[in-house]
């Protein structure tokens, strides 16, 4: 008999199924994609704005609606209450209408006024960020006493 020349290696043994993570981290990508576009579709400074449930003269409430507390509710104007409506990109606080920008300033000279009280009268235009920035430049100035109330529709 002759010889081969052909050498035969034995084969190592067979260690399971390994699973691949690609499959996997292709998906979690897609999701991410589609998440990141679809949150991206409604912007929350375009949300409206929406009030608690209505009440009557005396103070009741509309049937079907959930009872408020009694706190909530506006009391009479003092001498201190001012009155800010608010609308899209603008504010008119006693009758005159000021821009987003001088609220910095407004609010400053309302709050050297230390018993300063403002009640926000929101419009059924008014955005999300357009109360942000009010109250923002109100927590600026040191100027903790605000209501928020949805105006006449």
């Amino acid at each position: 008999m002759a010889q081969s020349d052909t050498l035969i290696l034995p084969r190592p043994a067979a260690k399971g199924h390994r699973f691949s993570l690609t499959p996997l981290a292709d998906a979690m990508f897609q999701l991410l994609i589609f998440f990141m576009l679809s949150s991206s579709l409604a912007p929350y400074s375009l949300l409206t704005i929406r009030s608690g449930p209505e009440r009557q003269q005396a103070g009741e409430i509309v049937p079907g609606d959930e009872a408020a507390p009694d706190d909530t509710e506006v009391q009479a104007l003092g001498a201190n209450t001012v009155l800010w409506t608010l609308e899209p990109e603008k504010v008119t606080i006693g009758g005159q209408t000021f821009p987003y920008d001088a609220l910095s300033a407004i609010a400053e000279g309302l709050a050297l006024n230390d018993d300063a009280e403002v009640i926000i009268i929101l419009r059924n235009q008014a955005r999300v960020q357009d109360l942000a920035r009010v109250l923002e430049a109100l927590t600026a100035a040191g100027i903790s006493a605000v209501q928020i109330i949805q105006g006449p529709t």
